[in-house]
């Protein structure tokens, strides 16, 4: 599904801020799901159980047996205690046979509790397994997709579907699924015991439950509307909120926290009104039980006492028969709420396995080869590429590079640079034409054996959680400790790193936001460099650098791109004027090639974007 962000905005008014907090947006990604109940998705959804089965029915299934059993025995042995030991009828009570009767009951109540006890120890062992499973399952297939997943979706929409759809199924697996087979053989047992002890009161009783099947019925397609319009306003307060996060810093340059909370709070009401309403509409059932509950239980009255007047039934088995009825309509009432509950999990459950569905758009040919050590020789043949049908972001790239040559691209924003170096990693797959590395199509080749030779130097550098030493040695992590300071040396990152509080073994925050921008990107180059790639990739790695590291930066270049083939993204001159040759790009077309002196002689796009450089310096 696309995530294209819909904004429906009221007309403005001269009295009121044009951004309005009542504005809706609506993620086509998160959009309310109107369709049948998918039995395919419910089988799909409790196939995670199957490598469990063996521990599940044992010990499980029979100690919910046995729970039931005792359960259903105890009612019959209170008939006995009052129609062969108390009742009036008798010539004499029979106290011994009471106590009896009593210790019986005791020792049925301590095997239920014992294997109730057992029960749930073991239910939420399995129910947490396959939450694992299921969430591991997830992030596994999320990190497969391609980039343009990505492109068309927020990251707090993707981080809802890992969180908070797989948390909602966590009582459905550890309590549920067992609580609902415990329910479901309890009514088999009881109608059994109804029909046996008088069929005629047991079908009496049982007038009513198709009554109550019926209007439930008509309820279900309304509810599991309604959960699911309480997972997608969830979602997009998760959204929101990651996105405030991590603008927080121009929120409040632009003094907006007041119209921030605003929207926060109208979302937030929102997804209020929405949980108020689903879960209004789960508590319908359990009133409708009681009504009729309450109708069965007049029915028993009415009619068993005439039975007992024919004398069809004693008041021991009547007794029976309405303890009996009681523990009939309780698993009713919960069976109906476990339909809630099923509903809310197929809510987030279509959410995750369309998730799950979704098919990365770069993937291994059939018969792909891993691609050997590479010299770096690389040719674009005629290479065409569109984001969007019919929007060519390239229009027929020819472009050859020689290995150990370092070619810098140029050009206007969206001329088409940061695409072709997308391409070159595969981050996304041409729409036409013909991309080769040693003669190697790289569409049949591995990506991980392609990736695996390209370092990448971003300008939007990403430092995670963790130690220096780990942020660097992500780049291989088999590096020893020698080889992550010899990097660091290489693009002067070790001055700086020496005087943290606990050098290379600090820690730095989510995103570094500890370091200087700098800093951080000086981090990266020493990553990309341990994995002593054939193919480097800077893309504008030094637009958040000052002069002075950027001229140190230029010394470790001049060594370190040595044999290495090389594609340096930037718009300063002093980054791309050294490169072998450099390539201007415009709308998706190379219009200029040449070395710095060359390109200036023509006076053409390159000459301007130089002229316009130096004008406002």
């Amino acid at each position: 599904m696309s995530t294209e962000v819909v904004i429906e905005k009221e007309p403005k008014s001269k009295h009121k801020s044009s951004i309005k907090t009542e504005d809706r947006f609506v993620y086509q990604d998160d959009e309310v799901i109107d369709k049948e109940f998918n039995w395919g998705q419910f089988r799909r959804l409790f196939s995670y159980m199957k490598p469990y089965s063996r521990q599940l029915l044992p010990k499980v299934l029979g100690v919910m047996i046995i729970a039931t059993i005792t359960k259903l025995t105890v009612p019959y042995l209170t008939s006995m205690a009052i129609d062969k030991a108390i009742s009036p009828a008798l010539s004499e009570p029979s106290l011994k046979l009471l106590y009896m009767i009593t210790a019986a009951a005791l020792i049925l109540y301590i095997i239920q509790w014992a294997a109730g006890t057992y029960r749930i120890k073991y239910t939420n062992i399995i129910g947490q397994r396959v939450i694992y499973d299921l969430r591991a399952d997830l992030f596994k297939h999320i990190q497969k997709l391609s980039f343009s997943f990505f492109d068309k979706r927020p990251a707090g929409s993707v981080l809802v579907r890992v969180t908070n759809d797989v948390n909602s199924l966590q009582d459905l697996f550890t309590n549920g699924v067992v609580n609902m087979l415990i329910d479901c053989i309890q009514l088999i047992g009881i109608v059994i015991i109804l029909l046996l002890i008088n069929w005629k009161l047991g079908l009496a009783v049982m007038l009513t439950v198709p009554v109550m099947f019926f209007i439930s019925t008509k309820l279900r397609r309304t509810i599991r509307i309604a959960w699911q319009d309480v997972r997608a306003k969830n979602s997009r307060i998760n959204s929101h909120l990651n996105e405030s996060i991590q603008g927080i810093r121009v929120t409040q340059a632009f003094t907006q926290e007041q119209e921030n909370m605003k929207y926060f709070d109208l979302m937030n009401m929102t997804s209020k009104r929405s949980w108020d309403k689903a879960s209004a509409m789960n508590q319908t059932f359990g009133p409708l039980i009681e009504v009729t509950g309450g109708i069965g239980t007049f029915i028993l009255f009415w009619y068993g006492a005439y039975l007992i007047q024919t004398g069809e039934v004693t008041i021991g088995l009547l007794v029976a028969f309405t303890n009996y009825v009681g523990n009939f309509w309780d698993p009713i009432n919960r069976l109906g709420q476990m339909y809630n509950q099923l509903l809310v999990a197929m809510a987030s459950s279509e959410r995750i396995f369309e998730y799950m569905d979704e098919k990365p758009k770069v993937v291994d040919q059939p018969g792909a080869a891993e691609l050997p050590q590479i010299k770096g020789d690389i040719q674009f043949e005629n290479v065409v590429f569109e984001y969007e049908k019919n929007r060519p972001a390239l229009k027929g790239i020819n472009l050859q590079v020689e290995a150990g040559q370092s070619i810098a691209l140029v050009g206007h924003t969206g001329s088409g640079k940061s695409t072709i170096i997308n391409l070159l990693s595969r981050f996304y797959d041409i729409t036409d034409g013909r991309i080769t590395i040693d003669g190697y199509d790289i569409r049949d080749v591995t990506v991980q054996s392609l990736r695996s030779q390209i370092g990448i130097v971003l300008q939007d550098t990403f430092i995670f959680s963790g130690t220096i030493r780990d942020n660097i040695r992500f780049g291989r992590l088999d590096a020893t400790d020698e080889e992550i300071e010899a990097v660091a040396k290489a693009v002067h990152a070790h001055d700086f790193i020496i005087h943290l509080p606990n050098g290379y073994d600090t820690e730095v925050e989510e995103r570094g936001n500890a370091l200087s921008m700098g800093q951080r990107q000086l981090l990266s180059f020493a990553r990309a460099l341990l994995a002593d790639p054939r193919i480097l990739i800077l893309d504008e790695a030094t637009a958040s650098i000052d002069t002075e590291t950027e001229l140190k930066i230029q010394e470790a270049l001049q060594v370190l791109l040595k044999g290495r083939t090389s594609f340096i993204v930037a718009h300063r001159l002093s980054t791309i004027r050294n490169a072998n040759r450099i390539v201007v790009l415009d709308h998706g077309e190379i219009k200029e090639e040449g070395n710095h002196e060359q390109l200036l002689q023509k006076q053409g796009i390159y000459y301007g974007l130089i002229e316009a450089q130096f004008r406002f310096l």
